[in-house]
């Protein structure tokens, strides 16, 4: 008798709140009631306005409204507004409500917006919290526009940010200096628990004051905080001192810019122990004065100009030793002032036959050798070098401006790391890359004045790393380089269409180093370009070689590169490291997907990655062309001899029409469980001979789980053939079939429905059925998809395909 009581008690309570709240809501609708009564709106019910009032007394009532039975409370969720709503969500729970069909509706209604198909959203409290913060921070939603999201008792900021799992910042940066700022502290604090992901979209060029902002943000959510993974997407010209900045803040590395406010955390964290390498004090020796990133890569482009110097000098001259060495030490010898370096003055010339004082002697023997290799280089003839010019923003970009005064420019951390040579309004270009490529290969980092990263105590960096469609001039590929070199706490990177070239020799030299460090935790690399100096199973092979320990490779070129073709005459030639005609080592790779340009690939050295990948999982092969069907049969037998573990092959825009033997020998397979024959031609030829052949050989196969045939123009014919899988006579398993873009029409996929019930199988798992012919007879087609749906689960759209001819047609 007790729940009874307490739930006519707390009745008796809401009737009464309700009574004393009736009256001052129902003086508030009277005049609209009365003048709508007759109309289409009637007016509100009177528990309506009575949940109306408690929403509006929530401050009050909350404690209370919480204690109602199950069935009032469920009728006034609806009312609440989003504080609210979401602050009762686990007492909701408790009493079996849920309130996820009130959040969608809240998303339909505020948002606008329809979730992609491909989202599956489990939680849409989650999803509009998270959608409501960005929009609240970017200035893009007016909170006072609807009583549900306005409240005085709230801040929409701090209440939103604890269901922020992702964060993308665009533009100018918009939303950076609002989070930084005092007022919005616990804000910041929060987020910096809850991120897990930032994204930067669109950014353009940003002023000083926004960059230090964003300096600050990253520092807290990224060393002092949760975030494991950082985005940048489509930035067409990207600002370099801004690309630079997230990168090594990324990578763990922090200092404070010039006249920015200390952290707290970092100064509660260093409390009572010596200052670190990361913290402002990036120490390169105890006998060497403090320099920051900025001197550092100064001395690296400085060092680099001296050697493309050293080597156009003519021989006949008296010779100069030239060592990276004195480069460095020309360039931090006590007393000498970087910015005087830099712009040496255009009268100083050194007296014919000068030679300058020897180097001081190495304090390793990777240092000595290092020197020793280097050529002497006469000086008298060759041309005083012309003062570097700094890096100037394009004119015109919004939010650019000079800076002036010497506590913005000559003090900023990237102020010097993007030096464009004089030379090169001459044609004479700066060989960067190879001192990138000589630091990264073995030798001492410090000696090109950066900074041996291993030695330093960095502070928290991110696992995943991802840059699509951003492209990498010379000095970010050498910071990207030097950066990933080290980065061991780095797990997936992806780079994506950023124009690297020839700087791909820089990034398999720094990869190499980064898999030679202790604790190297990079297991999925995603690589995808226009072009490539390399081909693409050369690519892979040196991929392959030198990260052994990597379980996904995603690698992918579009076009064969002429101007970067070491064949091209004229093109210097990879180094020899990277290339090699031996053997590859056993490695631990478990996927492989490789997109493949136009042209015959040879399949020996598609085959020598696949014998050295014991551990393979799943293979992916997109637009791949072999020379013969015996090529591609070779390779097939490769995978059967070597590669016992695969369960998943996939096959995309291949021409496998004269392979029809080669596809049967798969089929036949029984280590495989799920097959991919995408676009592929597999019926252009022998349909009537092939499709017996191919159906026999899936009966027999009792392994294969799933068959993914979309774009191979089965039909109606054909898929009444594969209708005879699921006889009683089959032994096949097969769960999965994907028959989309295959001309079926209607009636051939009501015979084959029919055929399943006839045959009395069971469910089968899936049925993707996307751009078909079925919207000729849609009463047909809903027929036998209702068949079909009594056996397994089918998936199927909208398609017109006579509007899809036409636009196929148009483009002919």
């Amino acid at each position: 008798m007790a729940a009874p009581e307490a739930w006519r008690a707390r009745s008796c309570w809401f009737c009464e709140v309700a009574a004393a709240t009736t009256m001052e809501a129902t003086s508030r609708e009277a005049a609209p009631a009365k003048s709508s009564a007759s109309g289409p709106n009637a007016p509100p019910a009177l528990f309506e306005l009575c949940g109306r009032a408690v929403s509006a007394h929530m401050g009050v009532l909350e404690s209370g409204v919480w204690a109602l039975p199950g069935p009032i409370l469920q009728s006034i969720l609806p009312l609440l507004n989003i504080y609210y709503l979401e602050r009762i969500e686990e007492t909701a729970l408790k009493k079996g409500l849920s309130t996820q069909a009130i959040w969608r509706r809240l998303w339909d209604e505020l948002m606008k917006t329809r979730p992609s198909s491909l989202e599956s959203v489990t939680c849409w409290r989650a999803k509009f919290m998270e959608a409501f913060f960005s929009h609240v921070l970017r200035g893009t939603i007016d909170v006072s526009s609807d009583r549900r999201l306005c409240d005085q008792r709230f801040s929409p900021l701090l209440h939103s940010s604890r269901h922020v799992r992702q964060l993308t910042i665009c533009n100018m940066l918009q939303g950076a200096t609002e989070l930084v700022a005092e007022p919005n502290r616990r804000v910041l604090e929060t987020l910096a628990s809850s991120l897990h992901t930032l994204k930067f979209r669109h950014l353009l060029f940003s002023d000083v004051a926004a960059q230090q902002s964003l300096r600050q943000l990253l520092h807290q959510l990224i060393h002092h905080g949760a975030v494991s993974q950082v985005s940048l997407y489509s930035w067409p010209v990207p600002e370099s001192a801004l690309f630079i900045l997230i990168l090594t803040m990324s990578a763990g590395f922090w200092q404070p810019g010039p006249g920015g406010p200390p952290c707290r955390l970092c100064g509660e964290a260093s409390r009572g122990r010596a200052p670190s390498r990361d913290e402002g004090s990036l120490l390169l020796g105890s006998r060497r004065p403090r320099r920051d990133a900025a001197e550092r890569c100064a001395a690296a482009l400085m060092a680099s100009r001296r050697k493309s110097e050293a080597k156009q000098m003519p021989r006949a001259a008296p010779a100069t030793r030239v060592t990276r060495r004195s480069a460095q030490e020309s360039l931090i010898a006590g007393g000498t002032d970087l910015k005087r370096e830099l712009h040496p003055p255009a009268t100083s010339h050194e007296a014919p036959g000068t030679k300058r004082p020897p180097p001081a002697p190495a304090a390793t023997s990777s240092a000595s050798s290092s020197t020793s290799s280097y050529k002497r280089a006469p000086a008298s003839s060759a041309p005083q070098p012309k003062p570097l010019k700094r890096f100037k923003r394009a004119a015109g970009k919004k939010g650019a401006r000079a800076r002036q005064g010497p506590g913005t420019e000559s003090e900023d951390l990237y102020d010097f790391v993007f030096i464009v040579a004089g030379e090169k309004e001459d044609g004479e270009e700066m060989e960067i890359g190879e001192v990138a490529c000589g630091a990264l290969d073995g030798s001492d980092p410090s000696c090109l004045g950066l900074p041996a990263l291993e030695a330093s105590q960095r502070f928290r960096s991110i696992s995943t790393l991802e840059l699509f469609t951003v492209p990498l001039s010379t000095e970010a590929a050498l910071t990207l380089c030097h950066l990933l070199s080290s980065w061991v706490s780095l797990e997936s990177l992806t780079l994506s269409y950023n124009g690297l070239g020839s700087n791909i020799f820089r990034l398999l030299d720094s990869l190499r180093a980064l898999s030679g460090q202790s604790g190297c935790r990079l297991r999925a690399l995603h690589l995808s370009d226009l072009f490539s100096p390399l081909p693409i199973l050369e690519l892979t092979r040196a991929i392959v070689r030198a990260l052994p320990l990597l379980r996904v490779l995603s690698i992918r070129v579009d076009h064969p590169s002429q101007r970067d073709n070491p064949g091209v005459p004229g093109n210097a030639g990879p180094p020899s490291h990277i290339i090699g005609d031996e053997e590859i080592p056993e490695n631990c790779l478990e996927q492989l997907e490789m997109g493949f340009p136009r042209g015959a690939q040879p399949a020996p050295l598609l085959c020598s990655v696949l014998k050295a990948s014991g551990s393979l999982q799943q293979l992916s092969l997109d637009s791949a062309t072999f020379a013969s069907p015996q090529d591609f049969g070779l390779v097939l037998q490769t995978l059967k001899e070597y590669n016992l573990a695969l369960k998943r092959l996939s096959f995309h825009d291949m021409n496998l029409a004269d392979c029809q033997s080669e596809v049967l020998f798969l089929l036949q397979n029984l280590t495989l469980q799920e097959i991919t024959f995408s676009f592929c031609r597999l019926f252009e030829k022998r349909p009537a001979q092939f499709l017996p052949e191919m159906v026999a050989a899936m009966k027999g196969n009792s392994t294969l789980k799933g068959l993914r045939l979309p774009g191979n123009r089965l039909g109606n014919a054909g898929l009444l053939a594969l209708a005879d899988v699921f006889s009683e006579d089959s032994s096949s398993s097969l769960c999965q079939l994907d028959i989309s873009s295959n001309c079926i029409k209607p009636d051939g996929l009501l015979e084959f429905a029919k055929r399943l019930e006839r045959w009395g199988r069971g469910a089968f798992g899936h049925l993707r059925l996307f751009q078909n012919w079925l919207d000729q007879d849609a009463v047909t087609a809903r027929e036998a998809i209702r068949r079909l749906r009594a056996t397994c689960h089918v998936v199927s759209d909208s398609w017109d395909s006579s509007q899809a001819f036409a636009d196929y047609v148009s483009t002919m």
